[in-house]
């Protein structure tokens, strides 16, 4: 898996992914701030995804989670999301945003960076 390139491993980094259901999103984000791999997980249900799989065109109800880490958690929080998932392909995408809030950036940076 690819490393995000970066020259700064504390920039901040928004992970998302999709999930079937608010239970099994729950589930995740809870796990992912336990383990520091976040400092803020987002759920936003109610997504309907449109998408082709195997030939043919599906649609379900989805689950958005949008996490809030740094460059330096992506191996880690990716490496968690595929064994955790529960699609055979998980969408993991991830966006780091050119600006933002310097006490908040410092907030994500500390809470990720503490111990467990």
């Amino acid at each position: 898996m690819p490393q995000i390139p970066s020259a700064n491993p504390n920039q901040l980094l928004v992970v998302v992914t999709s999930l079937p259901n608010l239970e099994a999103a729950k589930v995740l984000a809870h796990t992912l701030l336990e383990e520091k791999m976040a400092a803020c997980v987002q759920l936003m249900d109610g997504i309907q995804s449109v998408y082709r799989w195997e030939g043919k065109i599906c649609e379900e109800h989805e689950v958005l989670l949008s996490a809030k880490t740094l460059v330096s958690k992506w191996l880690e929080i990716t490496s968690f999301i595929q064994q955790q998932h529960p699609y055979d392909l998980p969408e993991i995408l991830a966006f780091s945003p050119e600006q933002y809030s310097r006490q908040y950036g410092e907030w994500v940076q500390a809470e990720v960076n503490s111990k467990p």
